[in-house]
Parts: C-alpha cells; sequence; structure tokens
C-alpha cells in the first residue's frame, strides 16, 4: 500500500525527460517520489507520469510548491517550471 511520507530522507535535482524516468539516488528503481518546484515559470505548467501511470499537468504551481504526488517522470515538453528537486 502506497502512503504519503511527511519528511524525506534523500533529494536529487530532476532532469525534465519526455522518455526517461527520475533515477533512484541510490541506484535502484525509483517508486516514486514527491516534488519540490523551486521556479514556476510561465503559467507554473507542470506536466508528470505518476506512480500509476496516469499523465498529468498540473497548472498554475506557484514558486516554492511542494507536489504530494508519487512521480516517476517529470516531462520536458510542456513543463515551464523549473529548479524541482525529487524527494524520497
Amino acid at each position: 500500500m502506497a502512503y504519503q511520507k511527511l519528511q524525506a530522507g534523500r533529494a536529487a535535482v530532476v532532469t525534465k525527460s519526455d522518455t526517461v524516468n527520475i533515477p533512484d539516488p541510490a541506484g535502484g528503481v525509483n517508486n516514486g517520489c514527491v516534488l519540490y518546484v523551486g521556479t514556476a515559470g510561465t503559467g507554473g505548467i507542470l506536466r508528470v507520469l505518476t506512480v500509476g501511470g496516469d499523465d498529468v499537468t498540473f497548472q498554475n504551481v506557484a514558486n516554492g510548491t511542494f507536489i504530494p504526488v508519487q512521480v516517476l517522470r517529470v516531462f520536458s515538453s510542456t513543463t515551464t517550471a523549473s529548479n524541482i528537486i525529487a524527494l524520497w
């Protein structure tokens, strides 16, 4: 069963990609991470692939926002947000 952690034990800078998932910092398989968005960019658009396989676009994401969704990938196409950190 999936659950939301309250504190992260690991963190890594996200490289946006339309084809590659966010790698696990320990070298294993990324089973999902939550995101911190440092800079919203134009429109605050963040497009992600969730662990459930959903392709979701968040709009109007503000600077300094946490996204409490288990994410595998941040798409480079259509995402205007930057300075994104993955948290496990």
